[in-house]
């Protein structure tokens, strides 16, 4: 197999040994290969194959079979596993960085957000595991009588289908937590990005993790996906609400369960008291990180009016100033867009407005002097219920930005929409950002800051309200929805009923009796007698 090289070879290093990570891939026979090219500059990287349902259906039969195994293993050695990961994500920094700026596009910065978060995510749930996992006592039926406890039990093949927009972070944030559960895995990376994920399977194995345990098959979702649930007990999906709302009815034909992160169309609210450069700064981040291609950036701004005009000013003069660029240095903000499909939805929703009457402060214009997908950062005013960009979501550098009068007003404007992803509120006094974040309908809220803060608070969960997600990700919630909780309990002397000895209307007066106060604390046990 040949690499075509790059035209361009000063703006990405392409390592020949990509090509050789699709041995990686799940294929029961010969299968056509496809060629998995740069955005930059649509040069290739390498080729995966194909798969058909044939290799899922095998990939589900191997993955099983090494489940029931790994589920065996104690937990300290599947732990072990993780950590060895996470040292090898960090020795191979600089070659995971290369490969997802070739593969996705996105600048380097944002690369290495993304690979600091998969070495984080990686890290908390090795050292989390033992906590979350183990058996945890809960009370009994009747008191000393009753001895109960949960375990947690591996719920045996996870799928997970993975985006190209954060093909190492989620990847990892999904795979190792369902790994470290006991489950086998079904990994079916996005088609535009599979090398990534199929790079980091490879650090797991070299990490002790057994071969069959995380299967891999690569192909389009429309083909593969319906497979995947069928050879699954459990889904993990990111991806399009549409999507999302068809698969979620598959598991439930199966009656398997699914998490799904999905659309977001994020709200920013600079309150009228906001620290102004911050929340500038802060906003253009929120924005525009990996070219606006993240299920949590913010695609609508309210601003306090008597903020409003200076806000807009600044806020789209440091936009005008991003750097767009396909190079791989630190010194780029912005990448291409995924493809040509996702610059032709921008490019719409741009001109849409337009033509409806928006205002374009800045961008609003393809960057072609750079590459076929480069579209500058934009931002916009006057935006209107009748434009498309209003309501739906863009998924790209694009930002409507938008003048109110009141706190009320910012958080009825921002729950306005059936999405519930994350928001962002930016104020000099804490108790009111609370105040605001508490009223608004996301899963996620974050105070002076983008995104980034709640996402990176992997100890807590993530996921979206209404039609952005069922579930979460991250926290313990993150772990447990892997498994099936199991309750154990054993009875000691007297068994729960009537004893063979009692009146039975005895019985069930005394147990009338005693189960009105079996759950009542002593504070409360203290009131009731006192009050009478």
């Amino acid at each position: 197999m040949t690499t075509v090289t790059s035209p361009h070879p000063a703006l990405y290093r392409v390592d020949p040994a990509w090509n050789d990570l699709a041995d990686q891939v799940t294929c029961v026979a010969a299968r056509p290969w496809r060629r998995i090219v740069s955005p930059i500059d649509q040069a290739e990287l390498g080729r995966v194959p194909v798969c058909a349902p044939d290799d899922v259906w095998e990939a589900g039969r191997r993955a099983r079979a090494a489940g029931k195994r790994w589920a065996a293993v104690s937990l300290d050695r599947r732990r072990g596993v993780i950590e060895r990961f996470k040292d090898s994500l960090v020795a191979n920094r600089d070659e995971l960085l290369d490969l997802v700026h070739a593969e996705n596009g996105k600048s380097r910065t944002d690369a290495f957000e993304e690979f600091l978060d998969a070495v984080l995510t990686a890290g908390y749930y090795a050292a989390k595991a033992p906590r979350v996992l183990g058996r945890h006592r809960r009370r009994g039926a009747l008191p000393v009588l009753t001895s109960t406890y949960v375990h947690y039990v591996a719920k045996g093949v996870v799928g997970v289908i993975a985006p190209w927009n954060y093909p190492l972070t989620l990847a990892v944030s999904d795979a190792v937590p369902a790994l470290l559960a006991g489950n086998g895995v079904i990994l079916k990376p996005d088609s535009a990005t599979p090398l990534t994920a199929l790079y980091l399977v490879k650090l797991l194995r070299q990490a002790g993790l057994p071969d069959d345990l995380t299967q891999v098959v690569t192909g389009p979702g429309s083909e593969l996906g319906l497979a995947i649930i069928d050879g699954s007990d459990y889904l993990m999906f990111t991806g399009s609400t549409a999507t999302g709302r068809t698969i979620a009815a598959q598991c439930g034909e199966r009656l398997i369960g699914c998490s799904a992160e999905l659309g977001g169309k994020n709200a920013l609210l600079v309150l009228a008291d906001a620290p102004l450069g911050r929340a500038v700064e802060g906003a253009v981040r929120a924005c525009f990180a990996n070219s606006g291609q993240l299920c949590i950036s913010v695609e609508r701004i309210y601003v306090a009016r008597p903020l409003f005009e200076a806000f807009a000013g600044a806020f789209a003069a440091r936009a005008a100033e991003l750097v767009l660029g396909g190079g791989g240095g630190w010194d780029v903000d912005m990448g291409p867009l995924i493809s040509a499909d996702q610059l032709g939805k921008v490019m719409e929703h741009v001109d849409d407005a337009v033509s409806k009457g928006a205002v374009v402060l800045t961008g609003g214009q393809r960057r072609e002097d750079l590459g076929a997908l480069f579209y500058q950062p934009t931002v916009l005013t006057g935006v209107t219920e009748a434009m498309t960009v209003w309501g739906d979501e863009t998924f790209g550098p694009v930002v409507s930005i938008y003048p109110v009068d009141s706190d009320e007003e910012a958080i009825r404007a921002a729950n306005g929409t059936e999405y519930g992803l994350n928001a962002s509120v930016w104020t000099s006094s804490a108790a009111r950002g609370r105040a605001v974040a508490e009223r608004l309908r996301a899963g996620t809220v974050n105070i002076n800051e983008g995104y980034a803060a709640a996402w990176g608070s992997t100890d807590a969960p993530m996921g979206g309200f209404g039609i952005s997600g069922l579930g979460r990700r991250h926290g313990a919630e993150g772990l447990l929805k892997y498994t099936e909780p199991q309750t154990v309990a054993t009875e000691r002397l007297l068994a729960i009923g009537p004893p063979s000895w009692a009146p039975r209307p005895g019985y069930a007066a005394v147990m009338t009796v005693a189960s009105r106060w079996l759950h009542t604390t002593a504070g409360e046990l203290i009131r009731k007698v006192v009050g009478r």
